[in-house]
Formats: structure tokens, C-alpha cells, sequence
């Protein structure tokens, strides 16, 4: 009874959050382009083994989530195709299952219907959630007959942060992200400010904002400043952090079963957002859409905004002007949310598929098409040895803008990682938005979205 209870109670969670943006859980706000991926030609750093392609067929489906804008599903594609000739046995159906929350959703829905995929790419701070339904394996006996402790260290230790519980790895780092600020060069120039020194704390946000806001004799404002996303929590985890006089203050407990909202500090980093456009008028009041900010940006109707290092590729390749990038202004010290995706294999599956899903994992993962992958989206490259290779090293020279989202790791904190993940969730996203929005101040709003959270978090203390 408690699995069934469990598996219903994180979908109708995941249901009612409905459209929450982030590279964590967001929104299908930028729409899939076509494209081509050059991860078609990357190469393993191992030969194929089934060269043959004369044993038993396995078959694999998996769901992917798409969060940001750009080609991706174009690059899924092809890499499961590439997987499948080097490897004639094992079969790759990818599935395209909509944004983060709505992969969610699905995934969800096919293990309550006892039809779950064999392995999926899911929201990183998920992992409470499918241990409290049984739902994916640890991963420790591949890791240890399959490159052993080596292979684990050599990820980036941020991002290994939610794939741990009681000692165990559950999911592998692959489509992962940090926030950054991207702005515009060329408007810095045109304000008089120095493009290769953005804003580097809270003042000077305030302060080239309003340089950078353009507003005619009636006072219309043609172009804002900075257009800083407030409807995803992803983007708020960072300001928290900033605001924090500790290192490593973290939203919630490492047991995922306390959480903390309503602190004077939080407080304070939501009441600076709703500054910036009531106060300042350098930014649209109200809650902005995770979307909005990088499409503005794109369009010029921002000079800053602040969004996923996984949209990178997306506005470099559709902005006529220099963009630059840079770590998200300090409150009292550096601060920014990791997001994105990990790996994950199912339970109650054929131990060959499982076996046949970590293959591809590790195959995946492997540096030079973890390199390849970074190049290709914007996504983080989730292993430091990515960024040894050649590859790599040729193309931050030319793309210096994707150095900020490996080096702002340093200051890293962990999105939302609770029991009942998406329903917590979705009491903190409702307080950022009846604040942002002036329907409660952000010390009321805080101190409801605390109370829901405790009450939902009761169950597991």
C-alpha cells in the first residue's frame, strides 16, 4: 500500500506544478529547432565490442527531457544511433517526453502502470523520490566491474552531490547545468560601462541596470536593464545562497526531510528582486518567466538577464551581438544553483537491459563525448578528464563565454532535494510568486511555503 500511496502522491505532485521552469524542472517555453548534431562524429575512447552484431537483440527505451532551447533532441537522437552501430545488439529507442516536469510526469505514470522505460535521463534532485517508490537500482556493482572508484572521481564533485544515498550511487551525472548571467556587449558600450567588467555584486547589478534601462519621454521603458527569470525556484536557489553568511548553506537537510524557507536571509534576496521592479524600475514587475529572460536577451529588449549554462549553445548561435558571460553577482559571497539531469536505471526490469543501459551510460559519459555534448548544448561537461582533451581545449579558446559555468561550480549550492520533492517544491514556487507578484511580503509568503512544507514533510521525519 505504501509504494501505491507514494507512487500516486508524487504524481499528483508532479502534476499540479504544472509548468515549473529550470534546467531542473522546466517549462517547454523554448520550443525544440531542428538541427544537426556534430556528436555524431565523436569517437569512444574504447573500441565497439559487438562488431559482429550476431547475438541476442536487447532492446532499450528510454525517456530524455528537453528544458532549454536549441537542438537537443536532434543530438539524442543521433548519439543513440551512434551507440547503436557501434554496439548491433542493443537496440536505443529514444523517447521524447516533453520538459523536465512533464518527463517527470511520464515517468511516474509508466511505473504505476507497471510499464516503466528501462533507464531515463530525470531531474538530478529526484533521487527521495524514486527511493520512496523503489523504483531504480543503486549502481555500485557496475561502477566497481566497470572502472571502479576511478571512474567516479573523476566527475566534478557538484554534480555528484544527488546522486548519493546511504553510501550508494544511484544516477550518473550527464545533462547538467549551472545559472549564469549572460549580458550584452554591446549595450555596456553604449552605456558607457566597461563589457569585460559585468557586475560582479547586488550594488553594481542595481547600478549598470539602470544605466542599461532605456526609457522614452512618457516614460515607457523600451528596453529594461536586467530580466532575471522568478518563476522557477532553480534561480532563486542562488540568491539564497548569495545571501547566506555560510559557505555551505543549503536549502533543505541532507536527509531531505527539513527544509528552509523563512529565514531573515531568504527573505531579504526575494525582497532585492522585487526591488529591482517596483523600486528600481530596471526590471518587469511580477513573476517573469523562466523563458522570457533568454528570449528577451535574445531579441535585445534586455541587456542582462540570468538563466541556464545549458542554453549557452541556443544564444550564441541566435544573437547578433557580443555576448558575454560571467559568474551571477555576489550578495555576500558567490552563489548559484547546480540543475539539469542525471542517469537513472529502472528496478523492475530484465537484468540484460539493465547491464545493456549501464553500457550505454558509460558510454555516454565517457570525456571526449562529454566534451563533445558541452560543445554541442551549453551543458556542463560532468567529468573534469572532458576537459583534457583536445577537443575541449580547442574550443574554449574560441568560446571563452563557457568557462564561467565550470568555474562558478566553486560556489555551487544543490537545487531542491526533498521526500515529496515536486509538491515541497511547489509551495516554494507559489511564495516566490505571491511575492514577486504583491499578494504577500516575502517574509508572509516564506513563512506559508515553510508551514506546507513541514506538513508535507511530516510523514518522514
Amino acid at each position: 500500500m505504501r509504494k501505491k500511496r507514494l507512487i500516486s502522491a508524487v504524481l499528483a505532485g508532479t502534476m499540479c506544478i504544472g509548468l515549473l521552469a529550470g534546467c531542473g524542472q522546466s517549462t517547454g517555453q523554448d520550443s525544440q529547432a531542428p538541427g544537426t548534431s556534430s556528436a555524431q562524429s565523436s569517437q569512444s575512447d574504447a573500441p565497439a565490442d559487438n562488431e559482429s552484431g550476431g547475438g541476442e537483440k536487447i532492446e532499450l527505451t528510454f525517456f530524455y527531457p528537453i528544458g532549454v532551447g536549441g537542438a537537443l533532441a536532434t543530438l539524442i537522437e543521433n548519439l543513440a544511433a551512434e551507440f547503436t552501430k557501434e554496439n548491433p545488439d542493443i537496440i536505443l529507442n529514444p523517447v521524447f517526453a516533453g520538459n523536465s516536469t512533464e518527463t517527470m510526469t511520464k515517468t511516474v505514470s509508466a511505473l504505476q502502470g507497471g510499464t516503466p522505460p528501462d533507464f531515463a535521463i530525470l531531474p538530478n534532485p529526484e533521487l527521495y523520490s524514486f527511493l520512496d517508490m523503489d523504483a531504480v537500482i543503486p549502481l555500485d556493482d557496475f561502477i566497481a566491474a566497470d572502472g571502479g572508484q576511478e571512474y567516479i572521481d573523476d566527475f566534478i564533485p557538484a554534480f555528484l552531490e544527488n546522486s548519493y544515498y546511504d553510501g550508494s550511487i544511484y544516477s550518473i551525472p550527464f545533462q547538467r547545468s549551472t545559472v549564469i548571467m549572460y549580458y550584452n556587449k554591446d549595450h555596456f558600450k553604449e552605456a558607457g560601462l566597461d563589457p569585460e567588467k559585468p557586475p560582479a555584486n547586488w550594488d553594481e547589478l542595481r547600478d549598470y541596470a539602470k544605466k542599461l534601462t532605456i526609457t522614452d519621454g512618457s516614460g515607457n521603458i523600451s528596453r529594461y536593464g536586467v530580466m532575471i527569470p522568478t518563476d522557477d525556484p532553480f534561480i532563486f536557489y542562488g540568491f539564497c545562497r548569495q545571501n547566506s553568511a555560510s559557505p555551505d548553506s543549503q536549502i533543505m537537510s541532507q536527509d531531505g526531510k527539513t527544509v528552509y524557507f523563512d529565514t531573515p536571509e531568504n527573505a531579504q534576496a526575494l525582497q532585492f528582486l522585487i526591488d529591482l521592479s517596483k523600486t528600481d524600475k530596471v526590471m518587469p514587475e511580477g513573476s517573469i518567466k523562466w523563458g522570457d529572460g533568454p528570449s528577451n536577451f535574445m531579441a535585445g529588449a534586455t541587456s542582462i538577464t540570468v538563466t541556464s549554462s545549458g542554453s549557452l549553445t541556443n544564444i550564441l548561435d541566435n544573437t547578433d551581438f557580443e555576448v558575454g558571460t560571467a559568474y551571477l553577482p555576489a550578495g555576500k559571497q558567490y552563489g548559484s544553483a547546480t540543475g539539469g539531469a542525471n542517469l537513472y536505471i529502472f528496478k523492475d526490469v530484465d537484468p540484460k537491459k539493465q547491464e545493456a543501459a549501464w553500457k550505454f551510460i558509460r558510454w555516454i559519459t565517457e570525456p571526449k563525448r562529454a566534451a563533445q555534448w558541452s560543445i554541442d548544448t551549453g551543458y556542463v561537461a560532468t567529468r573534469n578528464s572532458a576537459y583534457d582533451t583536445d577537443l575541449m581545449k580547442e574550443y574554449l579558446e574560441k568560446v571563452p563565454q563557457a568557462v564561467t559555468a565550470r568555474e562558478q561550480l566553486d560556489y555551487a549550492c544543490s537545487e531542491l532535494r526533498v521526500h515529496d520533492n515536486q509538491r515541497v517544491l511547489q509551495a516554494f514556487k507559489q511564495a516566490i510568486d505571491a511575492a514577486m507578484t504583491g499578494a504577500a511580503s516575502p517574509e508572509e509568503a516564506l513563512k506559508q511555503a515553510q508551514a506546507e512544507a513541514e506538513s508535507i514533510l511530516s510523514s518522514y521525519q
